[in-house]
């Protein structure tokens, strides 16, 4: 078997057998040190894919495809990771929008609206008992934003004011 389809069939695998990112690290090390890369390249992989920004799932399977065959393997790599995730959306995707229009699928979304509501309100809650160090200025930004959010205002122009009105006055 050619490296390219060694590559792609060892991230098909990795990621339809676990949940990506973090977890999927202890399998990819049995399936690729011994055919793939050497423990010094893999444990390089992981340091590097965990100081960048974004998905270190993502850039471990590129430099792991990079370290095998070049770009073409980075690609390869690369495609393998994220195909089996965007199979599985574009299938519930599909699925969800052929039964969209059945009424137990409203009522479901509907139940869902006030459990995600308060469930919001409680995490809001969390942040500000933890930060603790707002004081006034904080309460009044969140209740600020919070009548907005009750007056139709848009939800990101909202998050946007609030964000620059923390940074000018609580910093």
């Amino acid at each position: 078997m050619d490296p390219l389809s060694i590559l792609f069939w060892t991230f098909i695998k990795v990621n339809l057998l676990s949940t990506s990112g973090p977890a999927s690290v202890g399998l990819l090390h049995s399936l690729a040190v011994p055919n793939l890369v050497n423990e010094s390249q893999f444990v390089q992989a992981v340091a590097l894919s965990s100081v960048l920004p974004g998905s270190d799932a993502l850039q471990l399977a590129m430099y792991i495809g990079y370290a095998v065959a070049g770009i073409p393997g980075g690609l390869v790599s690369l495609m393998a990771s994220i195909l089996p995730p965007t199979v599985i959306i574009l299938g519930v995707t599909m699925i969800l929008h052929r039964i969209r229009r059945e009424a137990w699928v409203k009522n479901f979304v509907e139940g869902l609206t006030p459990a995600i509501s308060v469930l919001m309100f409680f995490t809001a809650w969390k942040i500000f008992e933890r930060g603790g160090n707002t004081g006034w200025q904080g309460w009044t930004i969140g209740i600020v934003s919070l009548i907005a959010m009750f007056l139709d205002a848009p939800a990101r122009f909202v998050v946007l004011i609030a964000g620059i009105v923390g940074v000018l006055f609580l910093s």
